[in-house]
């Protein structure tokens, strides 16, 4: 079993920026794809970034591509989302998410398809 805690959120103006971090424990992470997912209200949980087991790959949505950064630390068994340049519409909950890798990319935005699931943490950016 994989727990996972995120951390880091809060209330930001727009334009700014904030660092949530993922914290893992019960099992190593460091053989498992990593991913970030939000939810706002009203609307469908979406597919935000993922990372590969050793850092080396990365994917991003559209939407925060540029000014997002996915990045992880096995050794702290730990996940990170570098936030910046933070818009209105980036407001939501936030869930860390992690499985083991398969092959191919398009699961990776599907959210059905991740085992393991944080409790979120909430990001509210303001004008």
């Amino acid at each position: 079993q994989v727990q996972l805690v995120e951390s880091g959120g809060g209330s930001v103006q727009a334009g700014g920026s904030l660092r949530l971090s993922c914290a893992a424990s019960g099992r190593t992470i460091s053989n498992y794809v990593l991913g970030w997912f939000r939810q706002a209200p009203g609307k469908e949980r979406e597919f935000v970034a993922a990372i590969s087991w050793s850092g080396g790959v990365t994917h991003y949505a559209d939407s925060v591509k540029g000014r997002f950064t996915i990045s992880r630390d096995n050794a702290k068994n730990t996940m990170y989302l570098q936030m910046n340049s933070l818009k209105l519409e980036d407001t939501a909950t936030y869930y860390c998410t992690a499985d083991r890798w398969r092959p191919g990319s398009s699961w990776l935005q599907r959210p059905g398809e991740w085992y393991y699931w944080g409790q979120g943490t909430q990001v509210t950016v303001s004008s």
